[in-house]
């Protein structure tokens, strides 16, 4: 998706945050850096050595010619020269530790990618590669390089079984990020509905959400973390928006410790995908060639030839292309229609009773033109052209897999601006009044399918920096493939531009998705931000990379270029390798190519200019007073779960793992001020302590083990930790005021329920009566009186989704009354005066109303109207004094100072100020007295906790 617009419906999960209810875990990969950038010296030794970061393996070894030990196959001959090289590698049995996941051919090189085990269990990210060439009918080691971590000690049995974990993983998807996520939005499910946002019948928005477990994996943190990896499909179950994610699952305590969309999208505003098995329109062929010559007209109304297929049932030309792979596999290149079809059913599986386009001539006409067909098509076909003809690749996978494309698809019935690569196909959405179709640019083809090619190379995760490696990669080759088919000279202001030709009306620079020329470097522009946006800043982070390959492509050529950026993806990156990582692999490249002297330079300073170098993850000035630094902080350079932060009475609670991530979480507080030593409140016994909150006399957080799930409590002056309810489910938004908790759980099949618990009370209540009509979430609590979202039908049969307040001590509930026709309400926040929340009315629009009503139920009004300049908000918290939210700016594309930033006001909506200057991403705050409020602050890409005691005011 776009990461320069906000284009989708607000029931759409939006760029800076998750628009579930509630998160149980996502971890920050934000990229792996193995190894430091290599130097700035033109050639550098005959032989380099670059050391890996936190193991003995060499994360590169350039620069040799050895003989390989092994006659046989080409990856029995690489794991030959890692034994004899013991002394180098520190691989004890290559043999054992690692298995063949592939062997790429080119000329006289081959280059073997191998998968590490431990104990045989395969690692997350654990790749090496052996590159050799054949020289006098001998085989020859030239170089080696990726991950191999040596300080895996974990064990391999799992205490956690196998269903349990996917049951969490389930639960956890549908849950979303409700404890500290930047948007947590409750919506009653009809209003997806194009024709009215009430219903009077809670319809489902696409399939439940089920879990497929792979069997266990292991984490490369600290001495390792065994899990499940699990894959979540189906629907959102509050937003109806398609899911495709990928869990982990500690296999130990039964905590999501990871997890990740796999969707992979053009713009950032995409939400995940949902997988299944995708139909291929191959059929059995005569010997004899049966494809024609076909014509139709693109978007941009040039006439292009097309290769098309007669079928004799229909008597009908389709959009199937043989010809391309004819003389291998005979898998097609087809074009399905699939308009009408809502995205949910397009992602990750195959539509029912979607047709390749078709006609009667072998001339396409107008309604194969407005959809898109014709652009697919013909796109298609150049985007495999340029990887057979310049690479030698046999389709994405290598192996001549089919290419199909589905054209046409929308968001509810609502227009859909986005395309993604879901692991198995293109999907194209119809565009809108502003946007063509998103196949009406080849660099959009060519970007979403590039995606596929990366798949099927170096796997780079879809998080943090390897993400953002992963769209640059997208991008660069997009790009390439289009200005090379339009023969655009490098030096034309439009030929860095990926989605210009997608502009109905305005300017191509005015609606272009990005510009790998806009010469941002991460010293000035590195987008600090937090697993909840964009995955990690995978779109908005991805042109400090690819920029730095547009360069090298300007300033050494088209053909060079591409062959050392290809190389390096398919024969030096691993999955989880960042942006240094992506500078030794490049070079590394280049000099396997032989390329020297000024061009070695040119390809140094490229990356000079972008500001990879050495050191560049330096930590950027704050005007915040960091609490707790580095929280969930790994030896790989990611970040584990994002698990909440509370405060309250002069104090904060939050969770933290260990420095290098090898422990589960802990919970600890601390005085809010900054004076005293953080204490630690939960036991160190393997469980996940996470969603901590306080009042400043007790702290309450949820424990994760194998069997159950715990809500636990401490004296912040010390004492025994005492239980408080088992849940068996996903638990989060827990919260504490005056000893009274409350809390909300959530299903696997989706369905939230807020609970409340008294002190002394041995059992909680759930204040929706065991209704299985009524959703509640989003608890916020003050002294005695409960506030949470709730969705209902009202008397006349329509579904309403407003607040309500219940008085603990008496049990008596005051329901709000609902104002309009609402598509979604987040984050309550309860004082001593009114209950606030954040309320979206206003369909396609971006903004949301802070509105408020008295704790009985009366006084409701706006206070921050929806259509107000001020009222793009996310989240809201109360003190007794003032209101802190999270907001962000609508401005034209993105940078430091537009994501989302804490922002203060007096109980009225009042005066509105900056908490504070940082230029990162602010996020999960939560208010502690008078004006004081915490926050996670992603600035120096980092999760720190940090406080400021009054605002910052103009910045």
């Amino acid at each position: 998706m776009r990461s320069s617009r906000r284009r989708t419906r607000t029931t759409r999960t939006r760029i800076t945050g998750s628009a579930a209810l509630l998160g149980a875990a996502a971890l920050l990969a934000s990229g792996v850096p193995a190894a430091q950038a290599a130097p700035a010296a033109p050639e550098g030794p005959a032989t380099e050595v670059v050391p890996g970061k936190g193991t003995a393996t060499p994360a590169l070894v350039d620069g040799i010619a050895e003989a390989a030990k092994d006659s046989g196959s080409p990856a029995d001959a690489a794991r030959g020269h890692l034994a004899a090289k013991k002394g180098r590698y520190a691989i004890p049995d290559p043999r054992r530790d690692l298995s063949t996941d592939q062997t790429l051919r080119h000329g006289d090189g081959e280059t073997v990618r191998l998968q590490q085990k431990h104990r045989g269990v395969p690692v997350l990210g654990g790749q090496y590669l052996v590159r050799m060439e054949k020289k006098d009918g001998e085989r020859v080691v030239t170089g080696t390089s990726g991950k191999y971590f040596t300080g895996l000690k974990v064990g391999t049995k799992a205490e956690v079984a196998e269903r349990t974990a996917v049951e969490r993983a389930v639960a956890a998807t549908a849950a979303g990020d409700g404890r500290t996520g930047s948007l947590t939005k409750l919506s009653p499910k009809s209003s997806k509905s194009p024709k009215s946002p009430k219903s009077r019948t809670a319809k489902s928005n696409g399939p439940a959400l089920s879990g497929t477990s792979h069997g266990l994996v292991v984490l490369p943190q600290g001495e390792g973390l065994l899990t499940y990896r699990v894959t979540v499909t189906g629907s959102d179950p509050a937003t109806g928006a398609p899911v495709k994610q990928e869990v982990y699952v500690d296999a130990a305590s039964g905590f999501p410790v990871l997890q990740y969309s796999a969707i992979q999208t053009i713009d950032g505003d995409g939400s995940g995908s949902s997988s299944s098995s995708s139909s291929s329109s191959s059929s059995s062929q005569d010997d004899s060639f049966p494809g024609a010559k076909g014509s139709g007209v693109k978007l941009d109304g040039k006439k292009v030839g097309l290769d098309v297929a007669h079928d004799a049932a229909s008597d009908t030309y389709k959009l199937r292309d043989l010809r391309h792979q004819w003389d291998g596999s005979k898998n097609p290149l087809a074009t399905w229609d699939a308009r009408g079809v809502d995205a949910n059913d397009a992602s990750g599986r195959w539509p029912q009773g979607i047709t390749e386009f078709g006609s009667k001539t072998q001339e396409f006409g107008k309604e194969a033109t407005d959809s898109g067909a014709i652009d697919a098509h013909w796109a298609a076909g150049q985007v495999h052209e340029y990887y057979k003809k310049k690479h030698g690749r046999d389709s994405l996978d290598g192996k001549g897999m089919a290419i199909n494309s589905l054209v046409g698809v929308t968001d509810g019935g609502f227009p859909y601006v986005n395309a993604f690569w879901d692991g198995q196909k293109m999907v194209y959405g119809g565009g809108d009044e502003e946007f063509k179709p998103l196949s009406a640019d080849l660099d959009v083809v060519g970007h979403e399918m590039t995606h596929g090619v990366v798949e099927h190379t170096a796997g780079l995760v879809y998080v943090g920096q390897s993400g953002a490696l992963n769209e640059a990669i997208a991008d660069y080759f997009g790009n390439a493939i289009d200005v090379n088919a339009s023969k655009t000279p490098m030096d034309d202001p439009k030929a860095g531009l990926i989605g210009e030709d997608l502009c109905r009306t305005k300017a191509p620079a005015d609606c272009a998705l990005r510009d790998l020329n806009d010469g941002r470097t991460t010293a000035k522009d590195f987008l600090g931000v937090t697993i909840g946006t964009d995955s990690g800043g995978v779109h908005l982070n991805s042109t400090i990379v690819s920029g730095a390959l547009w360069d090298i492509r300007e300033d050494l050529g088209a053909t060079l270029a591409d062959r050392i950026v290809y190389k390096a993806l398919a024969e030096y990156l691993t999955p989880l390798d960042g942006y240094t990582d992506a500078r030794n692999a490049v070079v590394a490249a280049a000099k396997d190519l032989g390329v020297k002297g000024a061009k070695l330079r040119t390809v140094h300073r490229s990356f000079d200019a972008h500001g990879i170098t050495k050191g560049w993850e330096k930590a950027i000035g704050a005007d915040s007073e960091k609490l707790l630094g580095d929280l969930n902080a790994t030896r790989l350079g990611g970040r584990l779960p994002n698990t909440g932060a509370g405060a309250g009475g002069g104090w904060w609670a939050a969770s933290k793992s260990d420095d290098e991530g090898q422990e589960a979480f802990s919970v600890y507080a601390g005085r809010t001020d900054g004076t005293g030593t953080p204490k630690l409140l939960s036991p160190n016994d393997g469980r996940y302590h996470v969603y901590p909150d306080t009042d400043g006399k007790r702290a309450v957080w949820v424990a994760y083990g194998p069997t159950s799930v715990e809500i636990l409590s401490r004296p912040l002056v010390g004492g025994p930790v005492k239980k408080l309810w088992s849940a068996g489910t996903t638990v989060a938004n827990v919260r504490i005021s005056s000893g009274n908790v409350t809390w909300q759980e959530s299903s696997p099949h989706g369905q939230q329920r807020v609970a409340y618990l008294r002190p002394g009370d041995r059992e909680p209540v759930f204040v929706d009566g065991g209704r299985y009509d009524v959703v509640t979430a989003l608890p916020t609590i003050h002294g005695d009186k409960l506030g949470y979202a709730k969705v209902y039908t009202d008397k006349d049969g329509y579904q309403q989704v407003s607040t309500e307040i219940t008085d603990v001590r008496t049990g008596k509930q005051t329901l709000v009354p609902a104002k309009g026709g609402h598509l979604g309400i987040a984050t309550p926040a309860i004082n001593g005066k009114y209950l606030y929340w954040l309320v979206d009315d206003i369909a396609d629009d971006n903004r949301m109303a802070l509105r408020r009503a008295k704790l009985d139920g009366t006084g409701l009004t706006d206070i921050v109207p929806e259509d107000s300049k001020d009222s793009y908000f996310w989240n809201v918290d109360a003190s007794e004094s003032a209101l802190t939210l999270t907001q962000w700016q609508p401005q034209q594309g993105w940078s430091n100072e537009n994501l989302t930033k804490l922002v203060q006001t007096d109980l009225d909506g009042k005066g509105l100020k900056r908490v504070s200057c940082n230029r990162g991403e602010q996020t999960g705050h939560a208010a502690d007295t008078g004006r004081r409020v915490v926050w996670i602050d992603g600035t120096t890409g980092h999760t720190d906790l940090v406080t400021r005691a009054r605002p910052a005011g103009t910045c």
